[in-house]
Order: C-alpha cells, then structure tokens, then sequence
C-alpha cells in the first residue's frame, strides 16, 4: 500500500468524524488548514504537514467528547512518529511542534489566548497552558519552530463550517511527490 492509500484510508475511515468540540469534521479541519496554507503561497512541505497535522488523532483512538478528555493525547507526537517513516523532517517536524506552538503563542501573545476556541482551550489546559519562560526559549531553538507556529495559525483558521475547500484528492500528487 502507497502512503498516499494509507492517508487516504485512515481519512476514509475516520475524517468524516467530528472534530473535537468545533463545527466542522476532521477531514473539513485539515483540508481548510492546508488551503489556508496554499492560500498564503506556503512551500510544498509545508502544505503537507498543514493537510496532516491532526494525523495523530485519526491514527489513535480517542473519545470522541472532548468533555470525557482527562489527559492529553499527544496527538502531536503520534503523527509526528507516524509520519517520520513516511515523510522528511520538512512534512513531519511542523506537525511534531505545533501544539507545543500554541502554547508558545500563548506565552507570548495573550490575544492569542483570547481568540482560542473553547475545543482549544480545553485542550490547551491539558497540553499544559502556556510555556513558560525556558519553555518559549527552547521552543524558539526548535529547527522547525516558525514553521510550526504557521501551521498552528492555519489551524486555528481550520474551523470554518461550511467553507468551499479542495477535496483531499488533490493533494495526493503532494502526498505522492513528497512521501519517502
């Protein structure tokens, strides 16, 4: 099986289903963060981590009520790990650092904070709150800390019900151009 047959099958399987505590679904979720990546010109890489960052969420099993979440899933770090075997750095660090990207905008800008939807405050409870002060200098350090932080704004972008988007088809020439 293709990488491009194994993202499409765990979209298939598990996309269609909603996207913790917002309006839209997981496969609406990733394709709107990765348009808004293509809309503002981004590299193809970046594009890609954009369309999969929430990959760890459809490759681990987690409730489907964000009100049941007692700890966090670090679905960070799954689809960090799942996507390393498959992708270079470029596609799977961004993903691996964008959650700790929005505590690092939470340090750092406390309007970010504000404009959190309440699914993501939650969560941001659980993943920690915002860094503290080492933290943000260790983020900032992080090879691929910009690029994580784009991609944690495309995310907050991702949550738009409704809104017109390229299916996930036309991205399987990037999955299969950029796949290892």
């Amino acid at each position: 099986m293709s990488v491009a047959d194994e993202i499409f099958a765990l979209f298939e399987k598990r996309g269609s289903e909603a996207y913790f505590g917002e309006a839209v679904s997981m496969s609406e979720h990733s394709l709107q963060a990765a348009y808004a990546a293509q809309l503002e010109g981004a590299p193809p890489a970046l594009v890609l981590a954009a369309l999969l960052h929430d990959i760890g969420h459809l490759v681990d099993d987690v409730p489907d009520d964000i009100a049941e979440w007692t700890v966090d899933a670090r679905h960070e770090e799954v689809g960090g790990r799942w996507l390393a075997t498959r992708f270079a750095p470029e596609v799977h660090q961004p993903v691996r650092l964008h959650v700790p990207a929005k505590r690092y905008l939470c340090a750092i800008d406390p309007g970010y904070c504000a404009r959190l939807s309440p699914a993501s405050v939650r969560t941001l409870e659980l993943q920690g709150g915002a860094m503290s002060a080492s933290e943000v200098v260790g983020f900032e350090k992080e090879a691929f800390a910009a690029e994580a932080v784009r991609i944690r704004r495309w995310d907050d972008q991702g949550k738009q019900q409704g809104l017109a988007t390229p299916d996930l088809a036309h991205y399987r020439p990037l999955i299969e151009a950029l796949s290892l």
